[in-house]
């Protein structure tokens, strides 16, 4: 499979808009199941983060008075990723605050987002749940961290498309793995799933 950066965002809320605004990025690059490169930064928008947030996250006010600007930030992260493509887990909120983040600094998305999320679903129906850390334990995959920060959670969510990908090649048959294809995978109805990887067995 060709490499994807995946990502990760703290934030201080659910929506991205002037008042909720992302706190910390991380962005593995995973190529041929290895972790090859990182980027992490914590991010200041100008923004107060909720006391419940960083109860949650242990992201503070203080900490962010002394990280670097978010347009700085945004600018590394775009030129670190370039035009690999894009995964995370839960990618709908993600990708909402990457295209916002980047839009304020007058950027656009190039490339789509796989969902290690939407796979799981699919692909691990025996899970007790699918949240990342839930997946990890499952999978029997290492934790890497603090769960709700950044770099922990991108490496968990790279180590689970790891974990995903050689169940695709060794359940499954599929001998050629691309990221259009985990595309059109997180879109087949669960049920469907089984028919639908007939159609790609021994491609």
């Amino acid at each position: 499979m060709e490499r994807i950066a995946v990502i990760d965002f703290e934030t201080t809320g659910i929506t991205p808009s002037s008042y909720c605004r992302a706190t910390e990025i991380a962005v593995v690059i995973l190529e041929r199941g290895q972790i090859v490169d990182r980027y992490q930064s914590l991010m200041n928008a100008g923004v107060r983060v909720p006391g419940f947030i960083e109860q949650l996250t242990g992201i503070s006010n203080a900490m962010l008075r002394t990280a670097p600007s978010a347009e700085q930030v945004m600018n590394e992260v775009n030129e670190f990723v370039g035009i690999t493509p894009l995964l995370a887990h839960n990618a709908s909120f993600d990708k909402r605050f990457w295209d916002y983040e980047l839009g304020l600094i007058k950027r656009t998305r190039l490339q789509n987002f796989a969902c290690s999320l939407l796979l799981a679903r699919r692909l691990m129906p025996a899970a007790p749940n699918h949240k990342l850390g839930t997946l990890t334990s499952f999978a029997q995959l290492p934790h890497t961290g603090k769960a709700h920060r950044a770099m922990a959670d991108a490496e968990m969510a790279a180590n689970l498309t790891t974990y995903l990908a050689e169940e695709l090649r060794g359940k499954h048959g599929l001998r050629e793995l691309s990221h259009d294809l985990l595309c059109s995978l997180q879109k087949v109805p669960a049920a469907k799933m089984g028919e639908h990887l007939k159609k790609h067995r021994g491609f």
